[in-house]
C-alpha cells in the first residue's frame, strides 16, 4: 500500500495537526503492509522534522506560488504513484490542490477536518468561507472517499451541514514515548497552573484571566499562572495590559512558545493544566498533559468528557463561571490528590489515545477504502 499525506505546513508554529499527522505517518511507516507513505508540506523556517527514520517514508517540501497555489506540489501529485491520498485540513489550497488531482486521477482521498467544520470556526472569516465552499471547498468533501472527524461530536457538526459520506471517528494519537511520566515531587514552593496553545481568542484566555481575578486570595495564593505559546503580538499585548489592569502581573506570566524538551518540562513543572477554550476538535495539548501526568481543566467545547469519567481533571461548561468553581475546587486539592488524578490521566491515553492504536485504525481505513470489504465499526 502506497499512501501520500498532504498538509500545509509542519512547522513548529502550526500546532496540533503538524504533530498529530507527523506522529501518524511515522507510525504507520512501522505497518509492514504499506511500502511508501509520502508527506508533502510547503516549506516553512521550522518544520517540525526534516525526514523519516525509516526508508519507506519521504518528506517534501514545496515551494509555495501566487495566491497559495504550489505548481511544485502540484506536479509532485501529478507523478507519484500512490493508492489513496490523505489531506488534513481545509480551507486550504494545497489540500484542495490534492482533492482535485485525486478526482482528475480516479484516486480515492480521505480529508481529516481539523475541527473547521465546527459552528464556532465557521462564524470566523464567515464571508471568506462562504467563498471559499463555493469555490472548492464543497465539491472537495462532497467527492471524498471519507471524512475523518476526531470525535462523535465533531462527527455530529460535519453531518449537520449536510454531508454524507463516510466518516471515520478516530482520535489523534500520542506517542507515550515522547512524554513520559512526571516524577512525583511534594514541594512547599507556590504550585502552577499552566495554559500552554496557540495564543488565540479562541482558546478562552480572557476567561481565564477574569476567573483567575475572581478565584478567592487565599485561593491562588500559593498558585501561579502561566500562559505559554505563540500568537499576533499585539493580540499578547492585549493580554499583558488586561493582565496589568487587573493589578495580576505577579502571578500571571505569559511566556513565549515551547517545544520539545522545554515543553515537556513545562507539563511536569505543572500541578494542573487548564485549557479553556470556545472549540476543539481534539485538543492535542490535552492529550500531551494527560499523558505527562498534569491533571486537566477543558471545556465541552472539547471532545473530553473522558477527563470526568477517570477522574483526571474537569470537563466544564464555557464561560468565567463555571471555571472559577473548577479552578476553585481543583486548586484546593491536596498534593496526594493531584499526583493520582494526574495518574489518572497518564491511564487514559495509554487505554484510548496511544499513536499506535490510532495509526492500526487508520490502516484499517485505508483498506477498507481500497477493498470495500467490511467496514470498520469506527467508520459511520
Amino acid at each position: 500500500m502506497k499512501i501520500a499525506h498532504i498538509i500545509s505546513s509542519i512547522d513548529q508554529s502550526t500546532g496540533g495537526p503538524a504533530r498529530s499527522s507527523t506522529s501518524l505517518v511515522d507510525q504507520l511507516l512501522k505497518n509492514v503492509f504499506i511500502s511508501q507513505i509520502d508527506l508533502f508540506s510547503l516549506r516553512s523556517i521550522s518544520p517540525l522534522i526534516e525526514n523519516f527514520e525509516s526508508a519507506k517514508g519521504r518528506l517534501h517540501f514545496c515551494n509555495s506560488s501566487y495566491g497559495g497555489i504550489s505548481k511544485e506540489l502540484g506536479y509532485e501529485l501529478n507523478q507519484i504513484t500512490v493508492d489513496l491520498f490523505h489531506g488534513h485540513g481545509i480551507w486550504d489550497i494545497s489540500v484542495s490542490q490534492m482533492a482535485k488531482i485525486a478526482r482528475r486521477r480516479n484516486i480515492p482521498y480521505v480529508i481529516s477536518i481539523r475541527g473547521m467544520l465546527e459552528p464556532w470556526s465557521l462564524q470566523q472569516s464567515k464571508f471568506k468561507k462562504k467563498v471559499a465552499m463555493l469555490l472548492y471547498q464543497n465539491r472537495d468533501l462532497n467527492k471524498a472517499s471519507c471524512l475523518h472527524a476526531t470525535a462523535h461530536m465533531e462527527a455530529d457538526s460535519i453531518r449537520a451541514l449536510g454531508y454524507k459520506n463516510p466518516i471515520a471517528v478516530i482520535p489523534n494519537g500520542i506517542n507515550l514515548s515522547e512524554y513520559p511520566l512526571k516524577k512525583v515531587e511534594i514541594v512547599s514552593q507556590k504550585k502552577r497552573v499552566l495554559f500552554l496553545s496557540r495564543i488565540h481568542v479562541k482558546k478562552g484566555i480572557e476567561n481565564l484571566i477574569a476567573a483567575w481575578e475572581k478565584l478567592d486570595i487565599s485561593t491562588r495564593l500559593n498558585w501561579e499562572l502561566e500562559i505559554a505559546g505563540n500568537g499576533e503580538s499585539d493580540y499578547i499585548d492585549s493580554l499583558n495590559n488586561l493582565i496589568k489592569s487587573k493589578s495580576l502581573d505577579e502571578s500571571i506570566r505569559i511566556v513565549g512558545s515551547k517545544f520539545g524538551d522545554e515543553k515537556i518540562r513545562a507539563y511536569h513543572d505543572a500541578h494542573l493544566f487548564v485549557l479553556p477554550t470556545y472549540s476543539e476538535n481534539f485538543g492535542i495539548v490535552i492529550a500531551e498533559a494527560l499523558a505527562c501526568g498534569v491533571p486537566v481543566v477543558t471545556t465541552n467545547g472539547t471532545p473530553w468528557e473522558d477527563i470526568k469519567d477517570y477522574n483526571a481533571g474537569d470537563w466544564i461548561e464555557i464561560g468565567v463561571d463555571p471555571l472559577v468553581t473548577s479552578l476553585e475546587k481543583m486548586m484546593k486539592k491536596g498534593d496526594l490528590e493531584l499526583i493520582q488524578m494526574g495518574k489518572n490521566g497518564r491511564k487514559l491515553i495509554e487505554e484510548k489515545y496511544s499513536i499506535n492504536s490510532v495509526a492500526d485504525r487508520f490502516f484499517e481505513l485505508y483498506s477498507w477504502i481500497l477493498s470495500k470489504d467490511k467496514k470498520p465499526e469506527f467508520v459511520i
